[in-house]
């Protein structure tokens, strides 16, 4: 069977007896034409495996590698996609895996020892958005007396949570467990549903691992637990969970198959959020400095062409992605979301032209502050078992998120050509820091310069000096 990277392996022997040839011109070019240019120097290693999971915001992976942005700095990637996120974490650990598709949560966790203890660096966020929340179609029946309407009949959204809170207490007083599917328990979805049902005074619950609890359902309301992306529609018409947010195509899927209704998305949640980012081992990028900056370099340049031209590119976007070795789902699935609309209820579909962003909106930039709101959540639900300082979520930040590598990647696609500097923040400022983001469904704003002062504002959840 021919897949994309067997076709890819056998353009190798040319690349490579060309490179070196390449190289000799393009440096007697620059010393010729008085050039600057800034200096990445040449792959320490050149044969890469990268993993992912089958969801659409591992874009800029098959990007990098379908259009040849990988080869074209002198690299030769295989893509593997991973059974699930704890597989794919492992195995960037053992070095099985050079880097990886992973959620947010992912390399913050890891670095502080939640979890599987490693240093995991990331130089680049994949994505904005991407995610929804979904429920049942009994669920949303049950829901719908306490959701206002439009003119059209057509339900007024954002739909806030509090239209689920006298559905999870009718369950409460039958004595019945209201389950709800996320994917890992650092994941974004994790934290956004989190945050989506507290800002609707549903409880989620707590995390204990310093009492050997790590279920997140103590004291909870709604009872949260992991479900693989691929099986959360098959588990839900299965009653085995009542609703779940996930990334797509996902959520799309449920309305596809007629078994339940996406209720809000992650934009509506906390508009233009950061979702996945690329996660490496601090030790390969310090064994490979120059091969880092050049994978970046890579997945820089598929973003912006994700993004491109008011999202030109997507529908082959769309056609790649279906392939079988990627996501794998049904192209009209996918287009529903990637192509700037999103579908809730069977018919209902919206214009949401930032419901995947991939470039715009320094979308690529891993800033501090977008570490330092995961682990805020960590804090709020436990997962980080006792007080932080603002000090300590500084420092943990700039640990595992490293502006500075990007900032490599973006000079050098500058000096190349690739990317004008308008495109990028900028890189004389060290902070990292987004400005205060108020665009969050419950009014409260997050300003990731005060993280402590943030977790005291919020109405569900640990505060300062709380323990469990």
């Amino acid at each position: 069977m021919i897949t994309p990277n067997s076709t890819k392996r056998r353009q190798q022997p040319i690349k490579r007896w060309l490179k070196p040839l390449i190289n000799i011109l393009a440096g007697f070019a620059a010393v010729c034409l008085g050039a600057q240019a800034f200096a990445v120097g040449e792959p320490e290693k050149e044969d890469l495996k990268f993993g992912f999971i089958k969801l659409t915001d591992m874009a800029p992976l098959a990007i990098a590698f379908e259009k040849g942005y990988f080869e074209d700095e002198g690299l030769f990637v295989e893509l593997e996609a991973q059974a699930n996120w704890k597989v794919l974490l492992d195995r960037v650990i053992t070095g099985e895996l050079d880097g990886a598709h992973m959620l947010a949560g992912q390399p913050l966790a890891a670095t502080i020892g939640f979890g599987t203890k490693a240093h995991i660096i990331t130089p680049f966020s994949m994505d904005l958005n991407g995610n929804g929340i979904t429920v049942s179609n009994a669920v949303w029946e049950q829901m719908k007396p306490h959701i206002a309407k439009r003119a059209d009949g057509k339900p007024v959204h954002p739909i806030k949570a509090d239209a689920l809170k006298p559905v999870v207490e009718a369950y409460k007083k039958e004595g019945k467990p209201f389950n709800l599917g996320m994917v890992f328990p650092v994941s974004t979805h994790n934290y956004e549903l989190r945050y989506w049902l507290a800002a609707g005074g549903i409880h989620p619950g707590f995390y204990a691992p310093h009492k050997g609890d790590t279920s997140g359902q103590l004291q909870a309301d709604a009872l949260l637990s992991v479900t693989p992306p691929p099986q959360m529609p098959s588990t839900m018409e299965a009653g085995t969970i009542y609703g779940y947010c996930v990334g797509e195509p996902w959520n799309q899927q449920a309305v596809f198959k007629g078994i339940g209704v996406p209720v809000i998305t992650d934009y509506e949640i906390w508009k233009n959020n950061p979702e996945k980012v690329f996660g490496i081992t601090k030790e390969f990028a310090e064994k490979y400095p120059n091969t880092t900056v050049r994978l970046t370099k890579a997945l820089i340049r598929a973003a912006k062409w994700l993004d491109a031209n008011d999202n030109a590119n997507r529908p082959e976007a769309v056609e790649i992605l279906s392939k079988p070795y990627y996501v794998g789902a049904d192209a009209e699935v996918i287009a529903n979301s990637m192509t700037g609309t999103f579908e809730y209820e069977k018919g209902d579909k919206r214009s949401v032209p930032d419901f995947n962003v991939f470039f715009r909106y320094h979308a690529t930039y891993p800033y501090y502050s977008d570490a330092i709101w995961y682990l805020t959540q960590m804090r709020r639900w436990g997962q980080i078992a006792e007080h932080k300082d603002d000090d300590w979520y500084f420092e943990t930040a700039k640990k595992v998120y490293r502006p500075d590598i990007y900032a490599s990647a973006a000079k050098a696609l500058i000096e190349d050509g690739e990317a004008s500097a308008d495109e990028f923040p900028d890189f004389t400022s060290e902070s990292g820091f987004k400005g205060p983001q108020p665009e969050f469904i419950d009014g409260i704003t997050y300003d990731g310069r005060k993280p402590t002062e943030y977790l005291q504002t919020l109405n569900i959840g640990l505060k300062a000096e709380d323990t469990l």
